[in-house]
């Protein structure tokens, strides 16, 4: 059996990932801050609970990282799949208007968490046998096009695909392949606001689609069931119809 971690694995993208992997075969780890989302969201995917760990933990947090994926580890024996998921977005507002807390949360979640646990999953991936492992960040459409009034969460985004970049470099000799799946407008709980319209680049408010969060599960699946000789660098899976291609 393989073992992946997926986090922000309580609820939205993540609890839709974690669904697909199970149904894959993985035995999953979901790493998030809030122990009953985990665990509510434990027994909606396996209500056996033998493939399913939840794991609260703060990812911001490189101590409580270190000893959560010790956890897993010590549970399954070794680890073959890290989803880096978690993320959070600062307020829309002006720029200048973004807190100095506001903006060390979303580094802290975004980027911060996601290095921390690509360090420690390189950890066991360099030192398990057979060696090697991969990595899926969730770098969002932000990673490369901005919304406006979104600079914490647009840079640290960006800030994920140099991250993605680095790590499947280093990674090369140890048989680490690093990816990165870049969203456009999945339908959760922090897309909901699109139906009533969000704020676009001329100014305007405008309403955008959204897609099913299983195309997104479906694509990880994919990305995770490459041999570790294949990677998929980078996939965009967004709304067809979504102002991302051209001019807004």
């Amino acid at each position: 059996m393989k073992v992946a971690i997926v986090t922000g694995g309580g609820s939205g993208i993540g609890k839709a990932i974690a669904r697909r992997l199970g149904e894959d075969g993985f035995l999953v780890a979901l790493f998030g801050r809030r122990k009953e989302v985990l665990e509510a969201a434990a027994a909606e995917i396996d209500r056996a609970g033998d493939g399913i760990l939840p794991v609260p933990v703060d990812i911001g947090d490189r101590s409580a990282v270190q000893a959560a994926f010790e956890r897993v580890v010590q549970r399954w024996g070794r680890l073959d799949l890290l989803v880096n998921n978690a993320g959070m977005n600062a307020p829309s507002i002006p720029l200048e208007e973004v807190s100095q807390d506001q903006w060390g949360q979303v580094v802290a979640a975004n980027l911060s968490g996601a290095f921390f646990c690509t360090q420690q999953a390189f950890k066991h991936f360099k030192s398990q046998t057979p060696q090697g492992g991969r990595i899926i960040n969730n770098g969002s459409i932000s990673a490369t096009t901005p919304r406006p009034q979104s600079a914490p969460y647009a840079a640290t985004k960006h800030a994920i695909t140099g991250l993605t970049k680095a790590a499947a470099l280093d990674g090369r000799p140890f048989n680490i392949a690093v990816g990165q799946i870049d969203i456009g407008n999945a339908g959760t709980d922090m897309t909901a606001r699109m139906a009533t319209g969000v704020l676009q680049a001329d100014g305007s408010i405008g309403i955008e689609p959204t897609i099913d969060v299983s195309h997104i599960a479906n694509a990880v699946s994919y990305m995770a069931s490459l041999p570790l000789e294949a990677n998929t660098l980078t996939m965009t899976v967004m709304a067809t119809q979504m102002p991302f291609v051209g001019r807004g």
